[in-house]
Formats: structure tokens, C-alpha cells, sequence
């Protein structure tokens, strides 16, 4: 049996421990990198590949008559033609809550970035600044204390319902709008409301879903409009979810306060985008996922998803 990896790092050489495939398939191609139309040329023969963002299409899997398995180094599976891999019998596994505690924490370095702007003031006193006379080009936002306020959550699985706990800690009242309630949240602490109600009540609404017909483009202009005059949106999902032009021009007028994303529309994020000069938006670079703890998981239930699968039933296979 033959392996091909696609895409062997995330953020640099060598921070991904491919040792577990290896042992299992000994025969392993691994590339940095891997453009479109190498796809196909790479995999050849082979019955098992692993990637994270490149594309598995029908015109790739019709070039690939030998794979059984795709390992997708990641939980979303936006990239892949679920229903080609299924036509062609190949199964695809994921890696789902892997990264749920460094997401979480991420929402929320976010948000104190915003709330209290630490990273600034770090600069600002290190240049010979200190409270009083501090320049306006530091950027500094208006402080903000947390207790008391409203947290809203869209998207209830494990990275939106541990990031509602780490709300409820800081003393928030947390609203949940979710598809499906079920009964092991009733000691959660938190109220279930619909859409609506999250986005007029909160003063911090968090997104926790992902990019499906029904959920892309959620936060539109008019679901701008309904919201709180002044709130925070945070974005630490799929840039999917957001109207970004939207969000910049609610930020101009003030009609949203701050906004907070990990996650673009398109990515890297373009020079162009409006969002890049505004003052009051936090952006970092889809790194939410990249602790080192969450790389180790990853790898660890990559490894796990393919010894299910050739020991003949395969955890995590998105496409039965």
C-alpha cells in the first residue's frame, strides 16, 4: 500500500509529527506543498492520501482509480466533493475537536485584545509612554469590563459550548441560538434563543457554526442592522459566515463596535480588503487552530483515523 501527503506543515517545516502514518504505511510520499493540477500527477497510484486544503474533485478522483482513503488534516471538509469521494468509493475521515479548547481561547484573546488592548499598552510603555500621555497612533480602544454583559453564541458544538463557559467564568450572561438542543445542556447555564433575539440582546455575539447554504453570508448587512448599536462580532469560524464589506461599513458608521476574526472570506486576506484599515477591527491570520497542543491532537486522531481504516471500519468518515 502506498501513501501520498500532500501538504506536510502547517505553519512551518516540521510541525507535524507524520511518524504514526509512516509506521502504518511505510511507503509515504510527503510534498510541502501541492498545487491543483500536481493533485492528481502526485497520488498516481496510490490508495491513501492526506491534505488540508487542496482540492479533491471528480476530475482528480477520475485520474486516481486506486484511492480508497482521503485523511483531511482538519475538521471542515469545504474543500472536498463529499459525494464524488463517495461515487468513487473513497472514504474521507476528518478531525473533529481538535483544536476546541485553542479556538475558544482564541475567541477570547480576541476579545480582551479588543476589550482592553493589552498588546498596545505593551508598546505604548515600552516607547517611554505611560497612562496619561499616550499618542492617539497607538490606537488605543475604550477599556471594557466584561462582567454583566450579554455573550451570544451561534453555533452550539464543542468550540461555541466551551467558549460559553469561558463567558459564563468572566460573569456573562450567555444566549445560544443552535439548530438542535439537546438535553445534556440543561446544566449548561446558558438560554437557547432564536436569531433574532441573539442578535438584539447581545453585546458580544461569537460565531461557532460552519459555512453550509444555510449559514454563509449570516452576518449580512441586515443582520447588522438588528444588532445591538456599538457590539462586538467575533469570527473565529469560516469567513463564509460574514458579509465583510457589510462589517466595514457598519464599522465606519458605528453602527458595530468592534469586530474580531481568525477566519476570512478569502484568505490570505487581500491586500484590498476594507477591513485591513479599520481601527477598531482585530485580525489575525487563521492561527487559531496552530498551538502546539491542537497540532499534537490532530495528529494523533490522523494517525487513529487511518488504523481504524485498515483494521476494516474507520472512525470519523464524513461521507458513508
Amino acid at each position: 500500500m502506498k501513501a501520498v501527503i500532500l501538504e506536510s506543515y502547517v505553519m512551518k517545516e516540521g510541525d507535524l509529527d507524520w511518524s504514526g502514518v509512516k509506521a502504518l504505511i511505510p511507503d509515504t510520499t510527503s510534498y510541502v506543498r501541492t498545487a491543483y493540477e500536481e493533485i492528481a500527477p502526485r497520488i498516481g497510484g496510490a490508495e491513501v492520501v492526506f491534505l488540508n486544503k487542496c482540492r479533491m474533485d471528480e476530475a482528480v478522483l477520475a485520474q486516481c482509480p486506486n484511492l480508497k482513503f482521503v485523511g483531511i488534516i482538519a475538521t471542515g471538509t469545504d474543500n472536498l466533493d463529499l459525494e464524488a469521494c463517495r461515487r468513487h468509493g473513497v472514504a474521507v475521515a476528518n478531525v473533529p475537536g481538535y483544536s476546541t479548547y485553542s479556538v475558544a481561547q482564541m475567541t477570547f484573546s480576541l476579545l480582551l485584545a479588543i476589550c482592553q488592548c493589552a498588546e498596545r499598552y505593551d508598546r505604548a510603555v515600552k516607547d517611554g509612554c505611560w497612562q496619561l500621555d499616550i499618542p492617539a497612533s497607538y490606537g488605543l480602544l475604550p477599556q471594557v469590563e466584561l462582567f454583566g454583559k450579554t455573550f451570544g453564541v451561534y453555533g452550539y458544538g464543542s468550540i461555541g459550548r466551551q467558549t460559553a463557559r469561558i463567558a459564563k467564568a468572566f460573569g456573562m450572561r450567555v444566549l445560544v441560538c443552535t439548530r438542535t438542543v439537546r438535553p445534556e445542556y440543561s446544566a449548561d447555564g446558558v438560554e437557547f434563543v432564536e436569531f433574532d433575539t441573539l442578535l438584539r440582546e447581545s453585546d458580544v455575539l461569537s460565531l461557532h457554526c460552519p459555512a453550509t447554504p444555510k449559514t454563509r453570508g449570516l452576518i449580512s448587512a441586515d443582520a447588522l442592522a438588528r444588532m445591538k448599536p456599538g457590539a462586538i462580532l467575533l469570527n473565529t469560524a469560516r469567513g463564509a459566515l460574514v458579509d465583510e464589506e457589510a462589517v466595514a461599513a457598519a464599522l465606519r458608521s458605528d453602527l458595530l463596535g468592534f469586530y474580531g476574526a481568525d477566519a476570512f472570506g478569502t484568505e490570505p486576506l487581500p491586500q484590498e480588503s476594507p477591513l485591513r484599515k479599520e481601527p477598531h477591527a482585530i485580525l489575525t491570520p487563521h492561527i487559531a487552530w496552530t498551538t502546539k497542543e491542537a497540532l499534537q491532537n490532530l495528529m494523533d486522531i490522523t494517525t487513529r483515523n487511518l488504523r481504524t481504516f485498515l483494521d476494516g471500519n474507520g472512525e470519523n468518515i464524513v461521507n458513508r
